[in-house]
Formats: C-alpha cells, sequence, structure tokens
C-alpha cells in the first residue's frame, strides 16, 4: 500500500459501532493511545473491519481515514 498521506499509524480495531449510515471506528495503538474516526458503513463492510483486525488511521489534513492490507 503506498499514500501520499504522511501519517498513518497502525493500531487493533477496539470497537465498532455501527449507525444506519455511517460506523464509527475505533482504533488503539501499540502506546494505548485510541484514535476514533467515523465512515460510511459500506466503508467499513467493504474493509471487513472487525473488532480484532490490524487497520491503519491514515491522517492528511482534517480527515482521518481507515485503511487495511
Amino acid at each position: 500500500m503506498k499514500l501520499s498521506a504522511r501519517n498513518i499509524l497502525k493500531g487493533k480495531v477496539k470497537q465498532i459501532k455501527v449507525g444506519a449510515v455511517n460506523t464509527e471506528v475505533t482504533l488503539k495503538l501499540a502506546s494505548g493511545v485510541e484514535v476514533v474516526s467515523i465512515i460510511t458503513k459500506e466503508s467499513a463492510e467493504n474493509l471487513g473491519l472487525a473488532k480484532g483486525k490490524e487497520a491503519y488511521a491514515v491522517i492528511k489534513a482534517s480527515s482521518v481515514m481507515i485503511a487495511v492490507d
């Protein structure tokens, strides 16, 4: 995976809160810091996000996106 964003934080999915349209994803980083992102429900499903799965918080400008390998 190659991205133009310079801030990529690897973590594990701690919590997923599914709503009607959006999903709130909490990643726990190795340092213990938690990063929370709201993405579309469809994106969460397409990424196959699940509790305990490794994922990345990709930060560019004011957006936080979730990525997986």
